[in-house]
């Protein structure tokens, strides 16, 4: 579990590097309020403190989530012991999911070989959300009966540590995400092994840093003049 400050830590007057969680249900509540001004790509890997959500909300909160026992327990009564965390991304609404799911997008751009996994969901509007793990196999239209539709939305993706996740851009997966997902790029992102062993020998160090934009090799002239 990712660890947190305790509520009463004493600083001596300094101010904490480290901000306070905020609650799940609000930044969720934040995000439902601007979806109209959100494009959907921008909420995957909502998770991922390295990656370009974190001008949007706190990740760190989601990545709790993500780590919690509630979401792990789920994962490994479907996918067995070891259960790698991939990628998670926050539906404003149930029924954007669902439409998802029609197009036969979830699995498309899973770059996990052999392919296998499940996605946790977790309805987190509500006070008291309990977890559904189903199958990569099982998927479909039919696993959100029960959601309303309007209701946001988590949908949390874990791989079992038997499969490698494939970081080749040319992956057939990675390239059809960069073709029809273009703010998306999971040949970069971060991974994290949630329990158990990672038996094939997957990457686990790449992606927990933000990216250095090329504009960043150097200094500006004006810069380098006043030095």
């Amino acid at each position: 579990m990712t660890p947190s400050a305790p509520d009463q830590l004493d600083l001596a007057g300094r101010v904490s590097l480290i901000p306070a969680r905020l609650p799940v249900r609000e930044a969720v509540a934040n995000i439902v309020a601007r979806k109209a001004t959100i494009r959907q790509e921008r909420l995957s890997g909502i998770h991922n403190p390295w990656g370009h959500v974190i001008g949007l909300t706190d990740p760190w909160s989601f990545l709790d989530l993500c780590e919690s026992d509630v979401v792990v327990d789920a994962a490994r009564k479907i996918i067995g012991a070891d259960v790698i965390l991939w990628d998670s991304e926050l539906f404003a609404e149930a029924g954007s999911y669902s439409e998802f799911l029609s197009q036969g997008s979830e699995g498309r751009y899973w770059p996990v070989s052999p392919l296998a996994g499940a996605i946790i969901l977790l309805p987190v509007g509500r006070e008291k959300p309990e977890a559904r793990a189903v199958s990569l196999d099982d998927i479909g239209p039919h696993v959100l009966e029960g959601y309303d539709p309007s209701e946001p939305l988590y949908v949390i993706r874990v791989m079992p540590a038997t499969s490698r996740f494939d970081r080749d851009s040319r992956h057939p997966a990675n390239l059809a995400c960069m073709e029809e997902r273009v703010l998306v790029n999971y040949s970069n992102r971060p991974l994290w092994l949630l329990c158990g062993t990672d038996r094939a020998d997957n990457d686990l160090v790449s992606g927990f840093a933000p990216a250095v934009p090329v504009w960043a090799s150097g200094a500006l002239p004006s810069e380098r003049e006043e030095k």
